[in-house]
């Protein structure tokens, strides 16, 4: 088999949801050995959570499928003694620990940084929280959405004269699940210099400031907060002609462009009253309006050929199945699909980077809950009747016999 980047590190997982699943799904899929904790026969929440009550095969929440290819379940309740000694029997030979829940969740149950720090000193433990491990607002829930709301993102997208918009897709969290990614890997490397391990903490609410830096920077230095436009402009920040237009069949993005050169595409010469920078701002809602009268006469295929040849930035507005359909998406060969015991065939999107030496790919589909419980605990040195005493005792788990 190609080797991995990250062949022979071990990773403890006990993460659910979004934030901290995505970020170990990554170092899965870079060759990491993620064994995914989870609770006896129930295990992840995003088992049981799905979009439109539809699941794949019937059976499996494509939620949790997206985040946890490449791993192994291991269902154990850790509030049992015997789980915890599993589990810090683990933590030995473990290189990194990484969880979501609460604030002081993992450090109540005995599972805190200092408790695998006392087994393993060479341990990397990284905690994803909502706002922090302390504060006015650690008892809130640090869920997706309510993270966008707070960060400004929010209120900076959408149109004036509707609610703010929040981002489409599960964005907070996955910029989380990133900071996780970037933190861990800089601990292992820190690691290898030093030999000491350490504690990496990473919040949703400082990741999503961060990754609004330019807008903040904006809004900090010059005291004034961006004010959404009522039309199809794409930024708060920006003037137009940047933004979303119609067309005859669907719609197009146009964005950093000359003003007279998209004019001249598409022929209406009077458009050009607009053309001064400070009029393209402040009358943007208007010019967005007087172009769109005019891009509402093209197909978008048609309006797509001109404006490239005139160099204007520009491209389609795809759903998510013409996405998957796009011939760069199609030659980047991004789209995959792997065999999942109780679903069948999964169609996923692949790793999305590439590596010369050692690429990542997709060895194992998303597990069932305690999928590898015995496996795990055989390889860990239990013997096949202590493992059966631990099922039946309600301490360890595996699924139902098919």
């Amino acid at each position: 088999m190609t080797p991995k980047a990250l062949d022979g590190l071990t990773v403890l997982d006990f993460s659910h949801l979004l934030q901290g699943p995505f970020a170990t799904q990554l170092l899965a899929d870079l060759g990491a050995d993620v064994i995914k904790v989870e609770r006896p026969g129930s295990g992840d929440l995003f088992r049981s959570l799905t979009f439109r009550n539809k699941w794949v095969g019937g059976t499996e929440s494509p939620n949790f499928l997206a985040w946890n290819r490449n791993k192994r379940s291991l269902a154990l309740n850790l509030k049992s003694p015997e789980a915890r000694a599993i589990v810090m029997k683990l933590a030995k030979t473990a290189d990194v620990v990484v969880q979501n829940f609460r604030p002081g969740v993992m450090k109540r149950l005995g599972y805190g940084y200092e408790d695998f720090r006392v087994v393993n000193p060479r341990i990397v433990y990284c905690s994803g929280s909502g706002y922090g491990e302390d504060g006015p607002y650690v008892g809130r829930p640090g869920q997706d959405m309510l993270i966008q709301g707070l960060t400004g993102i929010m209120a900076a997208t959408g149109q004036a004269d509707n609610p703010p918009t929040p981002v489409g897709a599960g964005f907070s969290d996955q910029v989380g699940a990133m900071n996780m990614v970037y933190g861990i890997l800089s601990a292992l490397l820190w690691r290898e210099r030093s030999g000491e391990g350490q504690e990496v903490k990473v919040n949703l609410l400082a990741g999503m400031l961060a990754h609004q830096n330019q807008e903040m920077v904006m809004a900090l230095n010059f005291n004034e907060d961006f004010q959404r436009p009522n039309s199809g402009i794409g930024h708060p920040g920006m003037d137009a002609p940047f933004g979303t237009y119609p067309t005859t069949d669907g719609w197009i993005t146009v964005a950093m462009s000359p003003y007279a050169q998209l004019v001249g595409v598409l022929g209406n010469d009077a458009l050009m009253r607009y053309n001064d920078p400070q009029t393209l701002f402040d009358k943007r809602d208007e010019v967005w309006r007087a172009l769109a009268a005019e891009t509402g006469k093209w197909t978008t295929a048609a309006l797509i050929e001109k404006l490239l040849e005139a160099d204007i930035w520009c491209g389609e507005v795809k759903s998510h199945l013409q996405a998957a359909d796009d011939p760069q998406v199609r030659h980047l060969d991004i789209i995959k699909s792997y065999t999942h015991p109780s679903a069948g065939e999964v169609k996923v999107v692949g790793p999305a980077i590439g590596m010369s030496a050692t690429p990542p790919s997709i060895e194992r589909p998303a597990p069932l809950v305690g999928e590898h419980t015995r496996e795990i605990l055989l390889k860990s040195g239990y013997s096949e009747q202590e493992i059966d005493d631990l099922i039946s005792d309600n301490i360890a788990g595996e699924p139902p016999a098919s």
